[in-house]
């Protein structure tokens, strides 16, 4: 069994948060890429981890501005490969090394990618059992797909886990305005921020860049350019349309919420307590500590406690007290 690292200084959400992209060493995964054509004309570029002959897949999605190198991917990916899983870790639009095609890119509600994703790995026919796992904004688009339209979800998705994950994005929103979380906003801003601009490069014209570094925070990032991009009217409706919380009475398959109490990223509307207890199918396990995508462990083996967890999930054994 992993268990948490609760002691000081990891009792903290903010040491919970950086002690992994800072000191962890990087997990040892070896990946195969495939370039997916989406049916929009752009494409995700897709890296798989496989052994031989297994049935079980594992497809992970990572977070705001990351990628498949991440250490949270790589160790997810790692601990799935280490309990006889295929990985396949999904890049989202223009997040792989390489700008994608259309001015458009992702955002917290676009499942259209998941799902051609899904659709393809079901045209393989390789695969019986598919589980998803989405780290923060990955893991409102895992909760959103499942939930939005379940008739269209392929059947050999079996479940999902959301690690960390801002279900209620205005809520989140707020939570990251804080003074206390000034060093995540500025982080995250700078590289939205260079993508416009990159964008604006590749499509003279067609962004209004002026004034673009005065921006401080994501209400007036998606208010200037996530909701006039993708279709909303600003950013109160991109976040309400794309909240997974709105969708969570409608999972039809077992799905687990793994949000810390102390994670600093995360409102109070973000622990949806209320949409799990009405929906047997939901599990919302609230550790003590974990901070953001954190989930320090320690323990046997190499896995982090959320990937100790997520792995025990889709194995069908965890436990609502398993982070007790």
């Amino acid at each position: 069994m992993v268990r948490l690292a609760t002691a000081f200084p990891f009792s903290c959400g903010h040491v919970q948060t950086l002690f992994p992209p800072l000191f962890r060493p990087r997990p040892d995964v070896r990946y195969e890429r495939e370039r997916l054509e989406t049916c929009d004309g752009d494409f995700v570029d897709l890296d798989w981890s496989r052994g031989e002959g297994g049935d079980s897949l594992l497809v992970v999605l990572h977070g705001l501005e990351g990628h498949s190198g991440r250490k949270y991917v790589l160790g997810m990916v790692r601990a799935a490969r280490d309990q006889g899983f295929d990985a396949l870790a999904m890049n989202f639009r223009g997040c792989s090394g390489e700008p994608n095609r259309k001015v458009t890119m992702y955002h917290s509600g676009w499942t259209q990618d998941l799902h051609e994703v899904l659709t393809m790995v079901a045209s393989l026919g390789r695969y019986r059992n598919v589980h998803l796992v989405g780290f923060s904004l990955g893991g409102n688009v895992v909760l959103k797909y499942l939930g939005e339209n379940p008739s269209v979800v392929p059947d050999n998705v079996r479940g999902a886990v959301a690690v960390s994950v801002p279900c209620d994005l205005e809520d989140s929103a707020l939570a990251l305005a804080r003074p206390q979380c000034l060093l995540y906003t500025r982080y995250l801003l700078d590289q939205l921020r260079k993508k416009i601009i990159e964008k604006d490069q590749l499509f003279p014209g067609t962004l209004d860049v002026q004034g673009i570094e005065k921006l401080r925070t994501f209400r007036q990032f998606d208010d200037r350019f996530t909701a006039p991009l993708h279709g909303f009217q600003g950013a109160l409706d991109y976040w309400r349309r794309s909240s997974s919380v709105r969708f969570l009475d409608a999972i039809d398959r077992p799905a687990c919420i793994i949000n810390a109490a102390n994670d600093p990223f995360l409102g109070p509307r973000c622990y949806p307590v209320d949409q799990v207890r009405s929906n047997p199918r939901l599990t919302l396990l609230v550790p003590r500590t974990g901070g953001h995508v954190g989930f320090v462990g320690s323990g046997q083996g190499r896995m982090y406690w959320s990937e100790w967890a997520v792995m025990r999930f889709v194995q069908g054994l965890l436990c609502p007290d398993v982070h007790k």
